[in-house]
């Protein structure tokens, strides 16, 4: 079982040919609002991957929470321990431009009130995964890793947003989930030398905080290092059309086949191929690929075993 513990948002999507500059307005597509949030992104690729998965998360009292929501109750996400708090539900504003790039602004809502308390109705134990990332607030997050790690879950933690942790709260973290930017900023907080690729970084990384690094590299693929050993696994090789999901998508189903026990390398396969599929489609939570997809896209790609 993995539970997820982490933000709920709608995504406000523009799409334009340019990113604006400072004081610049550019027009835009219509807008769409469309169900976000990394914890609920990751809750659902987790869920479209096979796994099994409840999501602990708060959203407001306003007419956004039911489309927020949506994705995840059509895939069947446990939301059983759901928390409504506060008059407005997160919001990330997302510009995309022609080359599916983006922009993204975050308001944070009914996030910003949830609490480590929230997991007391579920409890992650033995076995299970407490999958976290950086849209709530940290303290709460830590707090939940303390617990669920005490009890002998697998802890994975998601640096994105990208935020300077300290090596003593990253070290309640089983598994640590950057890309390949995110990867350079953690080496440089933490006082360690940023290597010439992201490969160099992780293995760093990895060895100065004694658990298993994980980098996205985009269209290189994924690279992780643990207990002095690195695998490396490539992307597909895809023509993007918005790569916004493309990170939470990752992150989800790598969770789902660790949960499943899956080996590492496995794992890293699937969520590459995952997280590459997701850029062909616009939009997060749309986007993201369900298992069987998955499996054609790794059994007709070459570079796979």
């Amino acid at each position: 079982m993995i539970t997820v513990f982490g933000s709920i948002n709608i995504d406000l999507v523009c799409r334009t040919a340019h990113l604006p500059r400072p004081g610049e307005t550019v027009p835009g597509s219509d807008y769409e609002l469309i169900p976000g949030g990394k914890g609920a992104n990751q809750a659902l690729a987790a869920r479209r991957a096979g796994a099994s998965v409840r999501m602990v998360g708060a959203v407001g009292g306003d007419d956004m929470a039911a489309i927020a929501l949506a994705e995840l109750e059509r895939d069947g996400v446990d939301l059983g321990a759901l928390v409504r708090r506060g008059p407005t539900t997160g919001m990330a504003v997302i510009t995309v431009d022609s080359h599916a790039e983006n922009t993204i602004v975050l308001s944070p809502g009914a996030n910003a009130r949830l609490k480590a308390s929230d997991l007391d109705a579920v409890r992650p134990g033995a076995g299970d995964t407490l999958l976290l990332q950086m849209e709530v607030p940290f303290a709460e997050s830590l707090a939940a890793a303390r617990a669920a790690r005490a009890a002998g879950a697998r802890v994975l933690l998601s640096i994105a947003p990208f935020l300077p942790i300290e090596r003593e709260a990253l070290a309640e973290a089983d598994i640590i989930l950057v890309n390949e930017t995110e990867a350079a900023d953690l080496a440089r907080h933490l006082g360690l030398p940023v290597g010439s690729g992201g490969a160099e970084t992780v293995a760093t990384l990895s060895g100065a905080l004694g658990c298993a690094v994980i980098a996205t590299l985009g269209a290189e693929g994924a690279v992780a290092a643990s207990e002095g050993a690195t695998i490396a696994v490539p992307a597909l090789e895809v023509v993007p059309v918005d790569t916004t999901g493309a990170g939470d998508t990752f992150a989800g189903v790598l969770a789902a086949l660790l949960d499943q026990g899956e080996s590492l390398e496995t794992a890293l396969q699937f969520a590459a191929a995952a997280g590459s599929l997701s850029c062909t489609k616009a939009g997060a939570q749309p986007s993201f690929p369900r298992r069987a997809a998955i499996e054609e896209a790794l059994a007709g790609a070459p570079s796979f075993p």
